[in-house]
């Protein structure tokens, strides 16, 4: 934990690289082991089906090894049915949405969130009525989180004019929109950002038109939390911050570190918790899996050298 003037820094760790290769419990371990008590859950597909008791005895779990599983996120794109035009596909994201809310409040969780979805790119003229589609649903998830206890909703900017919000234009209506809605409804929860410092906008000839710190600093009035990813110069591949991963990724940490602190006073919540967000080695390979740990661990080493979590 670090404090600046207005502001307490956390560091955490999202869940994805584990799916379907190791337990939780190896991974709260680890955590432990480096003085890490933040999770933030990445979405699995079994997620939605899972009876309650699971997720009360994986909080349990996590509190095992001292670990609190503070937020929760998908792992993937499947709570994109907003933006699809179908009412089933629309349907279905509602119910899953609704369930990972209950998910969160089971944990414990204070945030809950997804990227809003995305747009075909053959249909991109439906764009603003999946949004309109997307922001109309939030309105009542926001208050069906506050029944549930959560402090917020997010949903994370990205890095494609297909999947809103991307623009800075998009991120101040929507956000707008859904906390002008809060303020006049006191049994609702705000929504937030979830950044993530490895998104920028390039186009479609991969000229970079927004890059990840303009769109970072652009958020930062809106964010209780975040994502420590590393990225290449047009945002396509991302991957941690080992020795080798930084020579090639464009996150340099110590200008992440002194966006951060220089806007302190503008964060909307006092602590904030960045999560190393990396998907990490080959899946399903034995020549793969075992080199997570290590991936992990350098991440980790560099990261709370950086910002001394």
């Amino acid at each position: 934990m670090k404090q600046t003037k207005d502001l307490i820094l956390h560091l955490g760790v999202k869940s994805d690289p584990v799916e379907y290769r190791y337990s939780y419990e190896w991974l709260f371990a680890l955590l432990r082991r480096h003085g890490i008590n933040r999770v933030q859950l990445g979405s699995f597909f079994e997620l939605y089906s899972l009876p309650d008791d699971y997720f009360v005895r994986l909080r349990d779990l996590a509190g095992k090894y001292e670990v609190r599983i503070q937020s929760c996120f998908t792992a993937h794109r499947e709570l994109g049915g907003f933006f699809i035009a179908d009412t089933a596909f629309e349907a279905v994201a509602r119910r899953n949405y609704e369930r990972f809310i209950a998910v969160a409040s089971l944990l414990g969780a204070d945030y809950v969130g997804s990227n809003p979805g995305a747009v075909f790119r053959d249909r991109m003229s439906c764009k603003q009525d999946g949004i309109a589609c997307y922001l109309r649903h939030m309105k009542e998830l926001m208050n069906f989180a506050k029944s549930k206890g959560l402090k917020g909703l997010t949903m994370e900017p990205m890095s494609c004019s297909a999947e809103p919000p991307t623009f800075p234009e998009e991120i101040e209506e929507m956000l707008y929109e859904l906390n002008t809605y809060h303020q006049q409804h006191d049994d609702t929860v705000p929504v937030y950002v979830c950044g993530d410092i490895s998104h920028g906008f390039a186009d479609i000839r991969g000229k970079v038109v927004y890059d990840n710190y303009r769109l970072f600093e652009q958020y930062i009035p809106y964010m209780c939390e975040f994502h420590f990813k590393n990225t290449d110069k047009i945002f396509n591949a991302t991957f941690g911050f080992s020795p080798d991963e930084e020579k090639r990724g464009i996150v340099d940490l110590e200008k992440l570190k002194s966006l951060i602190v220089d806007h302190a006073a503008s964060w909307p919540a006092r602590e904030v918790t960045g999560y190393l967000e990396i998907g990490g080695p080959k899946l399903g390979r034995d020549y793969s899996d075992y080199q997570l740990e290590a991936q992990l661990e350098a991440s980790i080493t560099r990261l709370q050298k950086v910002f001394g979590l």
